[in-house]
């Protein structure tokens, strides 16, 4: 579905991502994590058109995708929920919820998926009226995942969901995730943490100062060993001598 081939990008003379290769097939949820400053967010802004590769390649579900404007990409089946959630904390729930589907032309249907959307977030139906400002952390975060996947987006892409919050919100985050994927949704999950990903993912990349440092399914991962020895650049450190 999703194919990156040696891409490169960065900020003005600083390079954040060097020659990075990524795939994302049909169905999976992949993570991808990090230490901060490995390349994580700028991986997801160059992917969804927010910045433009400087060398590489993305091409999604067969078409070449890169710098494509993010409204392009988004009419094309890609969403991104951003660091931060980037929800509309003025408006009410019901508000923000029906901005996620005003690209949209099949009105019925994306009523349907509203409902759909409630169900696997049932707190959103209980604040629906409410002003999302005053929505806890974690609830803060469901709503700009259900108002990405109202949508409808083929692949969604989510950038640190467990930034921030309490480690019960997570749980509940992460739950609504296995949800999402078990109805069908391929997700491209960014995360610091490695704690959970384990028991979610097909598939885990590390990312590190900027390239891939490992890739593997989560069965081969199981041990968690390769996966600190990656995140925390052990090898790296012992071929520098320290």
């Amino acid at each position: 579905m999703l194919e990156i081939s040696g891409v490169s990008a960065g900020y003005g003379r600083l390079t954040a991502l060097k020659s990075v290769d990524l795939q994302v097939r049909k169905g999976e949820i992949v993570f991808v994590v990090g230490p901060n400053g490995a390349g994580k967010s700028t991986l997801l802004k160059t992917i969804s058109g927010l910045m433009a590769p400087s060398s590489g390649s993305i091409a999604f579900n067969g078409e070449k995708i890169s710098g494509l404007a993010p409204e392009k990409l988004c009419r094309k089946g890609l969403a991104l929920v951003p660091e931060g959630r980037s929800i509309f904390r003025t408006l009410t729930v019901q508000e923000n919820l029906l901005l996620g589907s005003m690209i949209r032309k099949d009105k019925a249907e994306a009523a349907a998926d509203l409902d759909s959307v409630l169900d696997i977030f049932p707190i959103l139906k209980s604040r629906y009226r409410g002003v999302a400002g005053h929505l806890s952390g974690g609830e803060q975060q469901q709503l700009a995942i259900a108002r990405a996947i109202l949508q409808r987006p083929a692949l969604l892409m989510i950038d640190e969901p467990s930034l921030g919050l309490a480690p019960l919100v997570i749980d509940q985050v992460y739950e609504s995730l296995r949800q999402l994927n078990n109805r069908g949704l391929t997700l491209l999950v960014v995360e610091q943490s490695t704690a959970r990903i384990l028991d979610l993912a097909s598939r885990i990349y590390v990312l590190r100062n900027g390239h891939v440092a490992l890739e593997g399914t989560a069965g081969d991962l199981a041990d968690g060993h390769a996966l600190e020895e990656a995140y925390f650049g052990y090898g790296e450190r012992q071929a520098a001598g320290e």
